[in-house]
């Protein structure tokens, strides 16, 4: 199952490496990929999202632009700190269209996802959306 709009589970943006009052961070987690949030032009870039309760994930669909390299973090705490890494991927370049590539994270347990954009095919980056798979 594939929730459309996090947000509407409880799940928050609880940290954004870089905020842009036109692009907020929450735009991530809205369920629509006509909104989205900018990264300020610097790498590495990160946002950390929190789920309402310890949550089973199957996988992450990621729909994003000019992100070149992704990783994912995860931890079981409360406190949005010890992650441990989940996985990484190198994402295509995509010219006039959104990135979209769905990432296993292999039914982990977690409070927290923290994603790490090392690079990107740009010096401004923009995730749409973030949904996920139980």
């Amino acid at each position: 199952m594939i929730d459309s709009s996090l947000n509407s589970l409880g799940a928050k943006v609880v940290v954004a490496a870089s905020s842009d009052e036109n692009h907020p961070p929450e735009n991530i987690i809205d369920g629509n990929t006509k909104t989205f949030w900018m990264s300020t032009g610097m790498f590495p870039q990160e946002f950390i999202i929190r789920f309402a309760e310890p949550t089973n994930i199957a996988a992450v669909t990621v729909d994003s632009y000019n992100v070149k390299h992704l990783k994912i973090e995860k931890n079981t705490s409360q406190k949005a700190s010890q992650f441990e890494f989940v996985t990484e991927k190198e994402l295509e370049l995509t010219e006039g269209h959104l990135q979209s590539n769905a990432i296993s994270l292999n039914g982990n347990s977690a409070t927290h996802l923290r994603f790490i954009i090392t690079s990107g095919y740009d010096h401004f980056v923009s995730v749409h959306r973030v949904s996920v798979q139980h």
